[in-house]
């Protein structure tokens, strides 16, 4: 959902409630500024324990898992998009 920076300090009490279940973004000058989240959201988003990796950081193992992967054939149109 996105709100107006004066919509949103006129109704705070109401997109607080509304923050709950879905991230409110507030906008100004038509550009999203901030985002009210829930506190329980915030702290999935906080706790991610996700990290990047180089490639030589991976095994020969997980090497030889993605190179097993195919991608399924509902998905084949997509490859028009590297050329």
């Amino acid at each position: 959902m996105q709100v107006t920076a004066s919509d949103f300090q006129s109704k705070i009490g109401y997109y607080q409630d509304k923050a709950l279940t879905e991230p409110i973004f507030d906008t100004r000058n038509g550009r999203p500024r901030t985002v009210l989240l829930s506190t329980e959201e915030y702290q999935l988003i906080k706790n991610n324990n996700r990290q990047s990796l180089s490639v030589t950081d991976l095994s020969e193992e997980d090497i030889a898992a993605i190179e097993a992967t195919t991608m399924p054939e509902k998905y084949a149109p997509l490859n028009a998009e590297l050329i």
